[in-house]
């Protein structure tokens, strides 16, 4: 696999070459089905073993940071972009048996959608429209893990990362990484993880970053500055009073939102997708923002959209974007998370992400490293070939690299012509949702034009 060849130099040194590893163990990540461990992979890698796999991940010396960064310059190169390219940050969650494994705990998965055994990592994504991948990642250790250092010898934890760091601690690190790096990006986007406080998006603004940063509905904001203040003591004896005050009374975004006229809301359409066009009800507002604990007040703004349909959901965020951007432009940078979700998907689904065999702290991250090379590499061949092919998954670049590379079931004839099948299959079902869509569009008077 020639893509693997530009990423030779990180896996030589003057006495071991694991090289030939590494390209078995990203064609594994891309080729072995639907469970891409590496004993599914020794099965379809010419050459390859599980052991000698296990061997290349768990005790070879290579930096998975130097890996990751390369990746990373590699993706700005497609995607970095000043202005409509966006840093954003995702964690995700893998579930796991036992409590050997480093990091594990009992805590709230995301893709499960509840408390259990497992994982949990916060990525980096470089974004730009619907093409996206992972540029840093950074795995959680919870206080039980960083507060016994016995138990991460034994998960081979290095001495400089047993300190305990909240995931918002780490998507800071994210981002400060990818600045000194270079990447290029016009704003960072974080799920209402990071939004719980305006503690992230504080950080944020003071690195000299822009941010637009989902809230939960509880999320309280301020309609008039609040003005914080320390009370005046109102006798000699005592301490100074500490903690700060304020005289207005904080509201939820949700009871806020509610509260707005409707001819305050806009309809306005922010992209196209395969199922027409992504058309939503758009509200922007002015808002304060205070953590309750300093003086530090800041005037920023809300911005709300409803999807339209019958199963249209609502996002809410806070961003303190340029007061002379469109509504649209900060509706169209919300929604951008859709892309990212639908990235790590891709990479769970396609290239091996939670199918990992390991345990200890270098071994996951040269798993990752590895992961992020092979999204990369299909993100690369989605641009390459989006004229030729504008549908082109991830899905169909693993299905190709099945038959191209390890074994060839059919013929390449027969490849190709099973490709373009499933792709007139998927624009038939892309004109027949802008059928329906204009068709409903007639029923309701919406003139797109307007």
């Amino acid at each position: 696999m020639s893509f693997v060849g530009s990423y030779t130099e990180h896996f030589q040194s003057y006495r071991h070459d694991v090289s030939d590893k590494a390209r078995q163990y990203a064609c594994g990540l891309m080729q072995a089905g639907s469970r891409k461990n590496m004993d599914r992979m020794a099965e379809v890698v010419p050459e390859s073993k599980s052991r000698n796999l296990q061997q290349f991940l768990t005790h070879s010396k290579w930096d998975h940071r130097d890996v990751i960064d390369h990746v990373a310059q590699d993706v700005d190169k497609l995607l970095g972009d000043d202005h409509k390219a966006g840093l954003l940050i995702d964690e995700s969650g893998f579930a796991k048996q036992g409590k050997r494994s480093v990091g594990v705990s009992r805590q709230w998965l995301g893709r499960l959608g509840k408390v259990d055994n497992g994982q949990v990592a916060v990525f980096g994504a470089l974004a730009n429209g619907q093409y996206v991948a992972p540029v840093d990642v950074r795995l959680y250790l919870p206080r039980e893990w960083t507060d016994d250092p016995k138990r991460c010898q034994r998960g081979g934890v290095p001495e400089g990362e047993r300190r305990f760091r909240t995931k918002t601690e780490l998507a800071l690190e994210i981002v400060r990484h990818a600045r000194e790096k270079g990447l290029r990006y016009g704003w960072v986007g974080a799920d209402a993880g990071y939004g719980k406080g305006p503690g992230f998006c504080l950080a944020l603004e003071q690195m000299g970053e822009t941010f637009i940063v989902d809230l939960h509905s509880d999320f309280q904001v301020y309609v008039e500055d609040p003005k914080p203040y320390l009370p005046q003591k109102v006798s000699k004896s005592g301490r100074p009073f500490t903690n700060y005050r304020s005289d207005q009374k904080g509201i939820e975004v949700k009871a806020l939102l509610d509260s707005v006229p409707a001819q305050h809301w806009k309809t306005v359409t922010l992209r196209e997708t395969t199922r027409g066009a992504l058309r939503v009800r758009i509200c922007r507002l002015e808002v304060y923002a205070w953590d309750g604990e300093s003086e530090r007040v800041k005037a920023w703004t809300l911005i709300a959209t409803k999807s339209l349909g019958k199963n249209g959901d609502t996002k809410i965020s806070l961003t303190n974007a340029p007061k002379d951007a469109t509504v649209k432009r900060l509706g169209w940078m919300q929604r951008q998370r859709y892309w990212v979700e639908r990235t790590f998907e891709d990479a769970k689904s396609e290239c091996g992400m939670a199918d990992y065999q390991v345990r200890k702290w270098s071994a996951w991250h040269h798993h990752m490293a590895l992961v992020m090379m092979a999204m990369l590499f299909m993100l690369s061949e989605k641009i390459h070939h989006k004229d030729s092919h504008p549908l082109l998954s991830c899905a169909d670049i693993e299905e190709l690299l099945a038959h191209f590379l390890p074994r060839r079931d059919v013929s390449e004839e027969e490849v190709v012509l099973q490709l373009e099948q499933r792709h007139k299959q998927r624009q038939k079902a892309i004109e027949s949702h802008s059928r329906r869509q204009k068709k409903s569009d007639k029923t309701n008077g919406y003139d797109p034009k307007n």
